[in-house]
């Protein structure tokens, strides 16, 4: 097992003021395993995916990750953890305005010892003819395939969507998911995605259906179809 959650809790705040996010959460994937987590707004799906990401830390329970617990990590080992393991794409963008296409890119590359190669990335991802633009001389699709590529140059263990396609408009959104799935199937990453779209579950292998901090429903997908295929 590539990534197992034991018991994941987490709240904020203390005594009359604490709000319980998650409940006890228990969760196995495998490498390579696409999965997408619905829910309604404050079900605790961002928060998961941020402890998974070590953005955020459990109140409770237990993340292993090959081979490596989580929890037992001070905050240099869980930024040497972030580097190895992780790649986060959200629905804002965070480009750095100054810097073009390929130098968005390449800041994700210094920060892994196993970079993909440069050009044949922004090949996959269509922006190897706009790799000299700065942000804002490209479109909102086209940012985001950028804010992918920086996470995925790392060849990353686990990619982590956060509603990547939240600004997108439909057809731009259709371009994104065809993208995420291209680059799981051509570089073997996981993928744990959150999103608002329940059509989105269809091109996963896994759905997680998220509500008042627990997992509601664990469904794997016996008949998925490909993103080009989705419709909603």
């Amino acid at each position: 097992m590539f990534l197992e959650l034991q018991q994941i809790k987490k709240h904020f705040g203390e005594g009359d003021s604490r709000v319980d996010v998650l409940n006890g959460i228990d969760l196995k994937l495998e490498k390579g395993e696409f999965c997408v987590m619905l829910g309604p707004s404050g079900s605790g799906k961002s928060t998961l995916l941020n402890i998974v990401g070590g953005i955020d830390r459990a109140s409770e329970g237990s993340i292993l990750i090959a081979g490596e617990r989580t929890e037992q990590m001070n905050d240099k080992q869980l930024t040497q953890y972030r580097r190895n393991h992780l790649g986060y794409v959200f629905q804002m963008y965070n480009l750095i305005p100054n810097l073009t296409v390929q130098e968005n890119i390449e800041v994700g590359a210094y920060l892994s010892d196993k970079p993909l190669p440069l050009e044949d990335l922004m090949k996959t991802l269509g922006l190897y003819e706009h790799r000299k633009k700065l942000p804002n001389q490209l479109s909102g699709g086209q940012q985001q395939r950028c804010a992918i590529g920086r996470a995925i140059v790392k060849n990353p263990d686990i990619l982590l969507c956060d509603e990547p396609t939240g600004a997108l408009d439909y057809k731009t959104s259709k371009e994104i998911l065809k993208l995420i799935e291209t680059v799981n199937q051509k570089y073997g990453n996981t993928v744990l995605m959150v999103t608002h779209n329940d059509a989105i579950r269809l091109m996963a292998d896994r759905m997680l259906r998220l509500r008042d901090g627990m997992i509601r429903e664990d469904v794997r997908n016996t008949a998925k179809i490909t993103a080009e295929e989705l419709e909603w």
